[in-house]
């Protein structure tokens, strides 16, 4: 399709936080953006996420972290205005679960891996000995923005409204389809770009998580190996607090298992004992979109309309949204301008 020369009609595939983000820094350059997407904001895998700003379980880790900075001061302007955005400003702790002191991918040293997250996350400092739970022997302290998803995804849609962008619910079976009505695709179809590109490459990380009753838990607390396939995460939220949680590779049930969430009521209990009595709200599982690296480049359809594919982002869809959206729009212009396709 003919790109023109001023604002160009935008589909965005996909309504979760990658999806909304993209539409919404499209629509606010001037273009006319309508997301495509099968469900509601509330029924997607974003909806059930933690909302902990911080890199995890994503690649390539270098872009990650510079995408998770730029999350990390769009979110914190959003925190400003709480009951608006649904974003908050929390002090917490992010702990080693190996007690060797990285907190990267295997190989990778910590220092080395998360260095810009480091410095560009004020006050963000390690922990010391009596800040650290009994087995950890290494860990941070920061006050990053947490993120009550559902409240998040309602501000976002409001937003791309105000911006003169729309919102269509239904099923999307084809990129060409969708491309015949657009002069540009962007793609942020999560875990379903596996069937939709297609691409085999994409697969679950299924996350179980229990919330409870806050006993008067004010701060954070995460302890996660990348490779594990349990996590430990305590995550205060204005409706109760989320306990998690698990990441099991390749697992497609939607269906909480109750000795699963037992375990991880169990871990929590260890880090908070006051946790062990709360009253349980809902159990819920989520399907985070993994691949070995993101997917965030251009490529033509078969008819010649260009697709920016964003997907990929595993368990950081929230921490990263922003910086992904930003390159997307730089894509967007790059194509208006009449650049082609830069890679794949």
């Amino acid at each position: 399709m003919a790109i023109n020369t001023g604002g160009m009609d935008v589909a965005v595939i996909g309504g979760g936080v990658i999806g909304l983000t993209s539409a919404i820094v499209l629509a606010e350059d001037g273009h006319r953006v309508r997301v495509v997407s099968r469900d509601a904001a509330g029924a997607t895998t974003s909806a059930v996420a933690g909302g902990l700003c911080w890199p995890y379980r994503i690649r390539p880790y270098e872009r990650a972290v510079a995408w998770s900075v730029r999350s990390f001061h769009v979110l914190t302007a959003l925190a400003r205005r709480p009951e608006e955005t649904g974003a908050r400003m929390v002090t917490g702790t992010m702990t080693d679960a190996t007690g060797g002191g990285r907190d990267t991918h295997p190989g990778d040293r910590s220092d080395d891996g998360l260095a810009a997250w480091y410095a560009a996350v004020p006050g963000l400092r390690r922990a010391s000995g009596q800040e650290l739970p009994e087995g950890h022997a290494a860990g941070w302290r920061a006050r990053t923005p947490l993120v009550d998803m559902p409240a998040h995804l309602r501000y976002l849609e409001r937003r791309l409204t105000a911006a003169g962008g729309g919102v269509e619910r239904r099923e999307i079976t084809s990129l060409t389809a969708v491309g015949r009505t657009a002069d540009v695709v962007v793609n942020c179809s999560g875990l379903g770009a596996r069937e939709l590109v297609p691409d085999p490459d994409v697969h679950p990380v299924q996350g179980q998580l229990v919330i409870v009753e806050n006993p008067g838990i004010e701060e954070w607390y995460v302890s996660a190996d990348t490779g594990s396939a349990d996590t430990t995460y305590v995550l205060p939220q204005p409706y109760g607090v989320v306990l998690g949680g698990t990441a099991r590779e390749n697992a497609w049930s939607r269906e909480p298992g109750p000795a699963v969430a037992e375990a991880i009521v169990a871990r929590c209990a260890r880090r908070f004992p006051e946790l062990a009595g709360a009253r349980i709200r809902e159990h819920k599982v989520g399907l985070r979109p993994a691949r070995p690296a993101v997917r965030l480049a251009v490529e033509r359809l078969p008819d010649g309309t260009p697709c920016v594919h964003n997907y990929g982002h595993g368990g950081a869809g929230v921490t990263v949204s922003w910086g992904c959206a930003d390159e997307v729009l730089r894509s967007v212009r790059a194509l208006r301008e009449g650049d082609g396709p830069r890679g794949h």
